[in-house]
């Protein structure tokens, strides 16, 4: 965790790598649910750079983080970017951050210097542009604050007060996108990015199946989807499926029946059973047998 020192000593999941410094070697990929691990890149400003540091959690276990604590100097502009993210399929992202921050109160000799915040931006590009960085491209997507922040007693105890703030960013247009967060003089430990969009997943419903589809970035329009008549059915209504913003599909309408000789069983249509020499025959086919025994019976005593 970020001490009081002046310096400090994360649905479809698209993959993340933050790199550490221009002149670090040391690289780290992250993968939505996982934590950091190196490359972000760092860009310092006079005073200082966000560090990569692992640490020990109250059980014990390791922790592997990006921070930065330059608290006691004022004007701080520090950097981290992340690498290039392919937006695959997506029209909207996600942004889910995992991070711990340090209570300006409870940093002594720390007046006007010390902020409680930091910013998250984004910048969309069709392809990496390696090493180069300007932030005056980015734009700004929130200034984050944490909903717990912790003091030198927490820090005393190896006490993980974990924020988690969600962003959404979108329409997205172009193929990818870089995510850069600006420390302005907090006491951050960024634990976790996890960058993700949402989508109604293939499925099989009504004896149709319907494809993996994106929802639009509108929240309040759905997508309407319809589906293919699976292997030995046939449509009796055009089906149809709407794929809601959080990826749920809603309002089911029409449906595909099994063809002549299949049966609907357990969501398939499989052949009908032969009935074999030797097997008991269902009631209506006893019913059928006497019937044509009847009438052949009747026509015999004409």
């Amino acid at each position: 965790m970020p001490g009081s020192r002046g310096r400090c000593t994360g649905r479809v999941a698209l993959r993340v790598t933050l790199e550490a410094s221009p002149n670090s070697n040391k690289t780290r990929e992250q993968y939505w649910t996982a934590r950091l691990k190196p490359p972000l890149t760092s860009f310092p400003s006079t005073w200082g750079q966000w560090d990569a540091i692992t640490e020990m959690d109250e059980h014990n276990r390791p922790i592997h983080t990006f921070q930065v604590c330059n608290v006691m100097e004022p004007n701080q502009n520090n950097w981290l970017r992340s690498n290039w993210i392919s937006r695959q399929a997506a029209q909207k992202i996600y942004v889910e951050l995992r991070f711990t921050l340090r209570d300006c109160n409870s940093i002594p000799w720390v007046s006007g210097t010390c902020k409680e915040t930091f910013n998250l931006f984004y910048h969309e590009m069709d392809e990496a542009h390696g090493v180069k960085f300007k932030p005056s491209q980015y734009t700004k997507i929130d200034t984050i604050a944490a909903d717990e922040s912790f003091t030198q007693m927490d820090l005393g105890d190896r006490i993980l007060k974990l924020n988690t703030e969600v962003r959404e960013v979108g329409p997205m247009t172009k193929k990818g996108f870089y995510l850069a967060f600006q420390d302005i003089g907090a006491c951050i430990a960024l634990v976790s990015v996890r960058v993700y969009y949402k989508k109604c997943p293939f499925t099989l419903m009504n004896l149709a199946s319907f494809p993996d589809t994106v929802p639009r970035v509108d929240s309040s329009s759905l997508v309407e989807v319809r589906g293919a008549c699976i292997d030995h059915a046939e449509e009796k209504d055009t089906p149809k499926l709407f794929c809601g913003a959080d990826g749920d599909w809603l309002v089911p309408l029409g449906r595909c029946v099994c063809t002549v000789g299949y049966e609907e069983k357990d969501g398939s249509c499989a052949a009908l059973s032969r009935i074999l020499p030797g097997s008991f025959p269902s009631s209506r086919t006893r019913c059928l047998c006497r019937a044509d025994y009847n009438l052949r019976s009747d026509t015999g005593r004409l």
